[in-house]
């Protein structure tokens, strides 16, 4: 089986997941919207059916040089779930009223197969603009095991606010991410091309980090790289295109264990978590802070001993029961004084 048939085989099968339709009732619990929707391949908006979307939609002009293979509509679910991006690859800009110079670029999580756009994306814009930060919610494609495809989004992201950063009064610009959203975060932060595409700070919060089995988030890793079976299955191949696949999927497995990627360029980071998180391993997260502090690189990390898994931004004013109540509090303040500390670096 060629790479192309792998790809075509996985991209089936993802879109095979996306089992939620758009509903009308997908609406966010805060009346705030982006001042600009930025499409980052797509002439003009089609087929949308997210009400988080800015009456301002302008085209950032990038090329689509590989394409994620999901066709259709995106779908949507009350809970602000977008699933099915491809063509529509956007990111959502909000400007706060009293901007400090600061700017994160964040990357809801979702498991590689839908972006989590209200919990760990507009409620995460509210907060963030309310302490003047400028925000870049990115509603990225879905790789469907076209791996380069979700950094290759982050990363023009990032290359049109640097672009524009001087005129939006932006002088620093991280990047943000939750569960595989995080791990995208970190990808970025170690995966950048140039000083454009590097995030001068990092903020993780739960993030997926390695692929190894037991200690990866299971559907992250086969949305991003596909089903084990997939590429080692022998059927149909002779040994060297059976050895060379094996070999493509080794590589990856490695590349995409990101705690191996780190090095003394990468980010300071800021890291937060559960210890009960069943979802994804709290172990993720000590292997990434352990290859941080290796390397010499500056890291906050807080380790909460409840709340579980996909807490984000979900406090008591947007939802009825919030998991993480007893701790958000504390998060908040410790996240908005780090946020601060590493922007004041930045300032000397």
């Amino acid at each position: 089986m060629t790479r192309s048939k792998i790809i075509a085989a996985l991209t089936i099968a993802a879109a095979a997941t996306f089992s939620f339709a758009g509903s009308a009732d997908a609406q966010p619990n805060s009346a705030l919207r982006p001042d600009k929707t930025v499409l980052l391949y797509a002439d003009r908006l089609t087929d949308n059916s997210d009400p988080v979307t800015a009456k301002d939609v302008t085209a950032a002009g990038f090329e689509m040089k590989e394409d994620n293979g999901l066709t259709g509509p995106e779908t949507i679910n009350k809970a602000g779930n977008i699933g099915n991006i491809n063509t529509n690859a956007r990111f959502d800009l909000y400007f706060p009223e009293d901007p400090n110079g600061q700017m994160v670029i964040v990357c809801p999580g979702g498991g590689y197969s839908f972006a989590s756009s209200y919990n760990e994306g507009v409620y995460v814009a509210e907060w963030m603009t309310g302490r003047g930060v400028t925000v870049a919610v990115v509603k990225y494609r879905m790789p469907a095991g076209h791996w380069n495809v979700p950094l290759t989004d982050i990363q023009n992201t990032f290359r049109y606010c640097r672009e524009h950063a001087s005129e939006w009064g932006v002088n620093q610009i991280g990047i943000m991410g939750f569960s595989a959203g995080g791990h995208l975060a970190a990808t970025a932060s170690t995966m950048y091309t140039d000083a454009a595409t590097r995030p001068d700070f990092a903020v993780l919060i739960y993030p997926v980090i390695t692929m190894e089995k037991g200690i990866t988030h299971g559907g992250t890793r086969q949305h991003l790289l596909g089903k084990d079976s997939v590429w080692e299955d022998r059927k149909g191949k002779d040994w060297n295109e059976w050895d060379s696949e094996k070999a493509t999927f080794k590589h990856l497995l490695d590349s995409y264990s990101l705690e191996r990627q780190v090095s003394t360029d990468t980010p300071e980071t800021f890291i937060a978590l559960c210890s009960d998180d069943k979802t994804v391993p709290a172990e993720n997260s000590i292997r990434y802070y352990r290859a941080l502090i290796g390397c010499g690189v500056a890291t906050e990390m807080h380790i909460y001993p409840t709340g579980g898994h996909g807490w984000g931004f979900s406090s008591e004013k947007y939802v009825a029961k919030d998991k993480f109540a007893y701790a958000r509090g504390e998060f908040e303040v410790s996240l908005g004084r780090w946020l601060e500390e590493v922007h004041k670096k930045a300032e000397k």
